[in-house]
């Protein structure tokens, strides 16, 4: 029994060390790899703002949508010019 507990002990650092490893890798290489092929700074730049104004957009869309404000309010018959 005391056999088994060292080797989980192992397995658990072994798979612990392995994971920091990962993380460090991932950490120290940075958002590099994730690049177009062929595309400039300004070009990533510019694709990273325009992924930001529609992600805006749509969470502004979803939020009229949930606190209905999307739609003119059907509890009167007057319209409000």
């Amino acid at each position: 029994m005391k056999r088994v507990g060292k080797i989980r002990r192992f397995v658990f650092g072994l798979g612990t060390l392995a994971i920091v490893l990962c993380a460090c890798a991932i950490l120290a290489g940075g958002c590099g790899w994730l690049a177009h092929p062929g595309e400039t700074a300004a070009e990533g730049r510019r694709r990273h703002m325009r992924n930001l104004a529609l992600d805006k957009q749509e969470l502004m869309s979803d939020i009229d949508t949930v606190l209905l404000l999307d739609k003119p309010s059907k509890l009167s018959d007057k319209r409000i010019p």
